[in-house]
C-alpha cells in the first residue's frame, strides 16, 4: 500500500525560492531599464588641456634670434610649458603640479627665489638641455632649440628672480647652444 504524498514541508522553500526569483527579475529590470544611473559629480579635468585652451597659437617658424625678447615667443613658450613642464611645476609655474608632489626634491618655484644653475637667458637654456643631476629635472633636448629659447623666455616673463645679461653675450652663447 503507498501511502499519500504530504510534501507541505517543501512548499514554504518553493514559495521562497519563487518569491526571490521574481525579486531579482523586477530589480535586475529596475536597474537596467529605469533607474538613471549613478553621477558621482565628479569633474574630471586635464590641467595640461585646461592651460592650453587659453594659449593662443603662434608661428615662430620666422623668429630668426629666438633669444631676443619677443612677444611671440613668450606666447609660444607659454603653450610649450604647458605641455611639458606644468605638470611637475604646476600651470603657474610655483612648483605645484600634480607629478612633482612625489619629487625629491620638489620641482623649483618658478616664480620666486633664487636659481639652483644660474639664470637668466643662458643659465635657463642650459638647465632646459641638459638637466639637472641628482634632481627631477630631466634634459628637454628634444626639444627643437626655438621652443627651448621660448620656453625660457616665457619663464623669465613669469619669474620675480631676473639675471641681467649682456645681450651679445646671450647671442654669442645661442650660437654657440644646442
Amino acid at each position: 500500500m503507498s501511502e499519500p504524498r504530504n510534501d507541505f514541508h517543501n512548499n514554504a522553500g518553493l514559495m521562497a525560492f519563487l518569491f526571490s526569483l521574481i525579486f531579482v527579475g523586477l530589480f535586475f529590470i529596475y536597474i537596467v531599464i529605469v533607474h538613471p544611473g549613478v553621477d558621482l559629480q565628479e569633474n574630471v579635468r586635464d590641467p595640461v588641456s585646461s592651460v592650453q585652451a587659453k594659449v593662443a597659437d603662434v608661428d615662430i617658424s620666422k623668429i630668426t634670434e629666438p633669444w631676443v625678447s619677443n612677444a611671440d615667443m613668450v606666447t609660444h613658450g607659454k603653450k610649450v610649458f604647458a605641455q611639458n613642464c606644468a605638470l611637475c611645476h604646476g600651470a603657474e609655474g610655483h612648483g605645484d603640479g600634480a607629478a612633482g608632489a612625489s619629487l625629491n626634491p620638489k620641482p623649483r618655484n618658478l616664480i620666486e627665489g633664487p636659481w639652483k644653475m644660474g639664470g637668466g637667458y643662458t643659465g635657463l637654456y642650459t638647465v632646459l638641455a641638459e638637466g639637472i643631476a641628482g634632481s627631477g629635472m630631466v634634459s628637454f633636448s628634444y626639444l627643437k632649440s626655438a621652443d627651448r629659447w621660448a620656453l625660457v623666455q616665457f619663464i623669465e616673463s613669469i619669474t620675480k628672480a631676473k639675471v641681467n645679461e649682456d645681450p651679445a653675450k646671450v647671442a654669442a652663447f645661442a650660437k654657440t647652444a644646442k
